[in-house]
């Protein structure tokens, strides 16, 4: 008897349901997760604090962020995301709240504590996590993408959203209403509600731990872990330090929101052609791919006249090589294990993305109050999307012994992309 068969009222919610709702929830959450870059400068001056300072509590949000992904996603999958959901919703408000009303550089780390422990619960993780647990094997990398768009769709609204109410209410009365925003999520919860998966018997049977220990004894996880560093270094220094960098060329700050926007734009099409990838063609290879295109963005910051539509336009493109890694990262891991332990596993390559996070925006703010100039970060970020492109391409896209019988039996080396059970 499958899982499906003993949780059956789960999946007796159609499938589009279940993409939609975590769609919509990945929108809020990612995009409120998103806005932060609108912020630095004025919380910076209204606190007289510096912009690493802003930084570092953003930083730190990335960091918790990736550090509670895994445990809230062992929560998710084994008693489905909807508790986790609710908590991330309140959490984000919470951390909203927090800097409204910050006074000192201690309180915007709180403030940075609850945004992470916010989109930890109610961003893409659970979500991916609750798709790929719903949907049968051969949808599910479409299915992922489609909450990836969600999420795009989420960066494109919640940006002008934002800007709007900055200049309507000022700053802080802004995260007041982000923050009722944030709670919309409650009212879109229930249909990711359960945990049942179309995974048999065989695989339920394995715990978390025994999960992890096997992840951990496959070289290509950690070829997954390294690259998926460097992503979150690349869209987290980006997505903060935009703004700022567009007001030291001595643009208006609706530049800025313009081409976050355009991110949002692009994510749309690259998450669904990311999707149509992954059904089709090698996933190592399109994430290869993205990095090695990142790498020639990078090098028109440093090189083309920095204006309006050059940086709208270099925004748009980053955008296409945005959020498309996530469907292609999660579908490896659950070509590689299988979806039981989706969420989690993939919160354990999640944590190393937020590593790379919290090193791109702490480091972006640090550089440019020594230097006053982000030149380095974007050598920084050039170097390290070689890196990415070269470690994605060995691995191995074939599932661990426990799932292939016929490799267990052939005595197939985990060097070669197979653990031992």
């Amino acid at each position: 008897m499958t899982v499906l068969e003993a949780r059956k009222p789960f999946h007796a919610r159609p499938l589009w349901l279940l993409v939609l709702s975590a769609a919509s929830i990945a929108a809020i959450g990612m995009g409120l997760r998103q806005v932060m870059g609108l912020y630095v400068v004025p919380v910076s001056e209204a606190l007289s604090l510096g912009r690493e300072a802003f930084a570092l509590a953003i930083a730190l949000a990335n960091l918790v962020w990736g550090m509670a992904a895994p445990f809230l996603g062992i929560i998710s999958d084994k008693y489905g995301a909807g508790r986790v959901i609710v908590f991330g919703a309140v959490s984000t408000a919470v951390g909203m709240l927090l800097m409204c009303w910050a006074k000192t550089e201690m309180d915007l780390i709180w403030s940075g504590v609850a945004l992470g422990l916010g989109v930890a619960g109610a961003g893409i993780n659970a979500t991916v996590g609750a798709v790929g647990r719903a949907a049968p094997p051969e949808e599910r990398t479409a299915a992922i993408a489609t909450v990836g768009i969600g999420a795009g769709i989420g960066l494109l609204l919640a940006l002008p959203y934002s800007h709007l109410l900055m200049e309507a209410l000022g700053w802080q009365t802004s995260l007041i209403v982000l923050a009722g925003t944030a709670m919309i999520i409650l009212l879109l919860v229930w249909p990711l509600c359960g945990g049942a998966t179309y995974e048999a018997t065989q695989s339920s049977a394995q715990s978390a731990g025994e999960a992890f220990r096997e992840a951990m004894r496959l070289p290509s996880f950690w070829l997954l872990n390294l690259g998926f560093f460097v992503c979150g270094f690349h869209v987290i220094f980006y997505a903060t330090h935009l703004p700022p960098f567009v007001a030291d060329q001595g643009l208006g700050p609706e530049i800025g929101v313009w081409g976050l926007t355009a991110v949002g734009v692009g994510n749309l099409l690259g998450t669904y052609l990311a999707g149509q990838w992954g059904r089709r063609l090698p996933k190592r290879y399109g994430l290869s791919l993205i990095y090695i295109c990142r790498v020639f963005i990078f090098f028109g910051f440093l090189y083309l006249p920095m204006n309006g539509p050059t940086i709208i336009i270099l925004s748009g493109l980053l955008g296409v090589l945005w959020l498309s890694t996530i469907p292609l990262t999660s579908g490896l891991i659950a070509t590689f294990f299988g979806a039981k332990w989706l969420t989690m596993l993939y919160g354990v390559v999640f944590f190393s993305h937020q590593i790379g996070s919290f090193l791109g925006v702490w480091l972006g703010g640090a550089i440019y109050d020594r230097f006053q100039s982000y030149d380095a970060m974007w050598w920084i970020s050039i170097a390290l999307g070689l890196f990415a492109a070269i470690v994605h391409w060995p691995i191995v896209e074939r599932p661990v012994a426990r799932l292939n019988p016929q490799m267990a039996t052939a005595g197939a080396s985990p060097l070669r992309g197979v653990a031992e059970p």
